[in-house]
């Protein structure tokens, strides 16, 4: 019996708008440390490379550039205060749900990919209703290695069971992009993430601005999945 197809999500900018959340933990580091707070509007595009990489441009966009020890210290001091605020304002995006209903209503499998804390990631998708859902939930650390590392994505699809010959990543990213263009699987960009370069630049295989365009673009991209997990 062969693999079922599989959509595999990011998260931060992707699945959910979590930049109120971050940018806030952030700001409470920058606050410790006797630095002003960012408008949420200048950090958002910070998101996306994981908590070292946000804390790294907060700081140096503050004025501030750490050393790699004073950056550990930095690292637990957000994760400590992050899992105590993963959901105060964070929220899923609009049409996501109906989406993840079509997928899995024509044979998908579900995962993700992030370059968030594993713990946090499936924390957040918990308290956001949509945990079960996905087949794996994979994060920075669940592997020796992490997007735009290919094999963040691989990995990912040989732990959900998905067939990575009828497999398409949905992201936000630079590092979601070139990732799986790396791994030889196509991707879908959406518009409403974070990153600071347009994403239609980055070159993925497929744009879209609202989740109701999702189904019609994975379908474009993995001909055949849905005949062929009906079967």
């Amino acid at each position: 019996m062969s693999l079922p197809p599989i959509a595999v999500f990011d998260l931060d900018g992707t699945l959910a708008e979590t930049a109120g959340d971050l940018v806030g933990t952030l700001n409470v580091l920058l606050g410790r440390e006797g630095l002003p707070p960012l408008p949420l509007e200048e950090a958002r595009d910070m998101i996306g490379a994981g908590a070292k990489a946000l804390i790294q441009r907060g700081f140096t966009a503050a004025g501030e550039p750490l050393s790699a020890e004073r950056l550990e210290r930095l690292f637990g001091e957000f994760l400590e205060h992050y899992g105590a605020h993963l959901c105060d304002h964070s929220h899923l995006y609009e049409g996501l749900v109906e989406a993840l209903d079509s997928l899995q209503s024509d044979g998908f499998l579900l995962a993700v990919c992030t370059n968030k804390v594993e713990e946090h990631a499936v924390d957040l998708l918990d308290r956001l209703g949509i945990g079960d859902r996905f087949a794996a939930i994979c994060g920075r650390a669940t592997f020796p290695y992490f997007k735009p590392d290919p094999r963040h994505i691989t990995s990912t699809i040989e732990r959900a069971k998905g067939d990575p010959a009828r497999s398409v990543m949905v992201g936000d990213s630079r590092s979601d992009v070139d990732a799986a263009k790396a791994a030889g699987i196509p991707v879908v960009a959406v518009t409403f993430g974070y990153t600071d370069t347009p994403v239609q630049d980055l070159g993925p295989d497929r744009v879209i601005s609202h989740f109701s365009e999702l189904p019609g673009a994975v379908e474009a991209l993995v001909p055949g999945a849905r005949v062929r997990a009906a079967e």
